[in-house]
């Protein structure tokens, strides 16, 4: 980085610091934005797949995280700190999905509006896995049910920025909820197609814990639910048991994770004398590219459903 690169970084820092140390942001007025488009700023794709569908054309919607990108490593650019201190509306995951940017996100939550997608799920609803370190599990949109919840925070932060466009966005959202209830069916059904002593889902992390709790398949993580720490000998050494002692047919790699430790498993297992199929690829915490089918979210969950349905029944 340029010594004029850092400098404008810098002040962009110092610009967002002396944010979170002013008063309180006061209420927005009805409509801060005129005429124009709103800015909204989202961290994953699978966010903003639902902003840019419930707020049409009133908004230029922006994901932060492409695909291949892995939100638990994520680390903000200069552009992306630029693209967050111009939007009108930040929206994000939550429950430390963006960990590494999140000290950002507070910074700006005082001179803007910045709204967690989790926040209408009760914590009675969230997955609590003890290996977590007693924080939730951040996967929502693998429950499809769950993730139809997050379109109201949606409407509602659009609606208070845009108010003379607030039943346009809520009838958007109740539009999409009801396309989002027709894939869920759909879920339940496919998945049920999988005999169920083969109904067994081995990935690269434990991304797909809410997948396997309300579809009914077992799920089986290398990796725990956050990527920060790699997988170890211990780790490998375990899937392969359960690989090898229950004949897994298949096991799956992940968009955004390396393939390395999955490989690893496969090797094991032709060592013990157990012959694995790597499955076709799945999207875990980012979608496919845009304009392919994966990378619209129901896109990538029928997608992903397929994938694992054909491998393992």
């Amino acid at each position: 980085m340029s010594k004029k690169q850092s400098t404008v970084w810098i002040g962009l820092l110092f610009a967002l610091g002396l944010a979170a140390c002013g008063a309180p942001a006061v209420p927005a007025p009805e409509n801060p934005v005129g005429g124009r488009r709103l800015r909204v700023v989202t961290t994953t794709g699978m966010i903003a797949d639902s902003a840019s569908r419930i707020a049409g054309d009133r908004a230029e919607v922006v994901a932060l995280m492409g695909p291949g990108v892995d939100p638990h490593l994520f680390k903000a650019s200069e552009g992306d700190v630029r693209k967050l201190a111009d939007a009108d509306l930040i929206l994000y995951n939550g429950l430390h999905l963006e960990g590494k940017l999140g000290d950002v996100l507070v910074k700006l939550a005082r001179s803007r509006p910045v709204v967690a997608v989790s926040e209408a799920i009760p914590d009675s609803e969230l997955r609590e896995p003890p290996e977590f370190a007693g924080q939730y599990d951040p996967h929502i949109w693998f429950d499809v049910s769950l993730w139809s919840r997050t379109l109201e925070p949606i409407s509602e932060a659009l609606g208070r920025i845009d108010a003379s466009h607030a039943a346009e966005f809520r009838e958007r959202a109740a539009g999409y909820a009801a396309e989002l209830a027709a894939l869920d069916r759909w879920v339940t059904e496919e998945i049920a197609r999988i005999p169920a002593r083969r109904r067994v889902l081995v990935t690269a992390h434990d991304a797909f814990g809410y997948l396997g709790r309300r579809y009914g398949i077992e799920v089986v993580g290398l990796q725990g639910i956050s990527t920060v720490a790699e997988a170890g000998l211990r780790d490998v050494s375990r899937i392969v048991e359960l690989v090898v002692t229950r004949e897994v047919p298949a096991i799956f790699v992940e968009s955004s994770v390396p393939r390395r430790s999955i490989e690893a498993v496969q090797a094991a297992c032709r060592d013990r004398g157990h012959v694995v199929a790597i499955g076709s690829e799945l999207f875990s915490d980012a979608m496919g590219a845009p304009g392919s089918p994966e990378g619209t979210y129901p896109g990538m969950v029928r997608h992903n459903v397929s994938a694992i349905v054909s491998t393992l029944d």
